[in-house]
């Protein structure tokens, strides 16, 4: 079941989570900028009063007074209108960099959809809607590791329709395709939640079958019973042909479906033999 990679796009998110980060780290030191300035003005603004305070309760006779107190009530308002104009720069900061990280966050997640959508494509067949050949390599793998971890057992049932070039033959790929998305709806009705149906190209399907044992594997066939497809106003019956197999303790994910499809040409040879159909 080897199949060429399949790349996703390059959506940079790395890139993308470090502006992220780079922004929030600046919205930090603007935060701490303001409680620095805040409490810079509030000592002065103490020192202020305080000198405000000594220069009212002089003399006012004093030559200096009316300095002194024009000084002080300039000096704070200074103070406090220094305070009001860094605020509003740095809250004008602050809000330019929370809608540059807004923005950011929109593009990552709009990345992060599109990466999802071709993760989606990458890993489905487009006609039947089953998992393709690329999802069962990684699937397989963890059913066997689970059989061995579990002490649990698991079937690969191999299939392929025996109908499929008659039908394109004679009534065109229209109806070879609607052939093979009516199997595969009747196979993902025929299985378990827990199983998984794979379509590994043209008219053959692979079926894991965790803890399964063979009887009920024939209830799956049995399900599959009486296929067929209408063209125009005929209906074309058509068939498949089925080998299942056992997986044993220390065969590798190749092994395994070497033997399936063993068993799957071995169905076929002795149904050719016999002439004794299974559906």
């Amino acid at each position: 079941m080897s199949t060429p990679d399949i790349s996703l796009p390059e959506v940079g998110v790395e890139q993308r989570a470090n502006e992220i980060r780079k922004n929030l780290r600046r919205i930090g030191r603007y935060n701490w900028s303001l409680w620095a300035l805040a409490v810079l003005i509030l000592l002065a603004m103490t020192f202020a009063i305080a000198t405000l305070s000594l220069v009212v309760t002089a003399d006012a006779h004093d030559p200096f007074y009316h300095f002194r107190l024009g000084q002080a009530v300039r000096g704070l308002v200074g103070m406090v209108l220094l305070f009001t104009i860094y605020t509003l720069y740095q809250q004008f900061q602050l809000a330019k960099t929370r809608r540059r990280l807004a923005e950011q966050v929109a593009i990552s997640t709009e990345q992060h959809v599109l990466a999802e959508a071709y993760l989606k494509l990458a890993m489905q067949d487009p006609l039947t809607g089953l998992h393709n050949r690329r999802y069962a390599q990684d699937r397989l793998v963890a059913e066997i590791a689970r059989a061995q971890r579990q002490k649990t057992s698991l079937t690969v049932l191999m299939m392929d329709l025996d109908d499929l070039k008659l039908i394109n033959d004679r009534w065109g790929h229209a109806a070879g395709d609607l052939a093979l998305k009516t199997f595969s709806e009747r196979l993902g009705k025929a299985i378990r939640g827990s199983d998984l149906a794979v379509r590994i190209g043209g008219d053959e399907f692979v079926v894991l079958l965790p803890e399964c044992d063979p009887q009920k594997v024939q209830h799956v066939l049995d399900r599959l019973a009486g296929l067929e497809v209408q063209v125009e106003a005929q209906k074309i019956p058509f068939r498949f042909s089925a080998g299942w197999t056992d997986y044993q303790p220390g065969e590798t994910p190749e092994q395994l479906l070497e033997r399936a499809d063993h068993a799957l040409y071995i169905q076929k040879q002795d149904r050719k033999n016999s002439q004794v159909p299974v559906a």
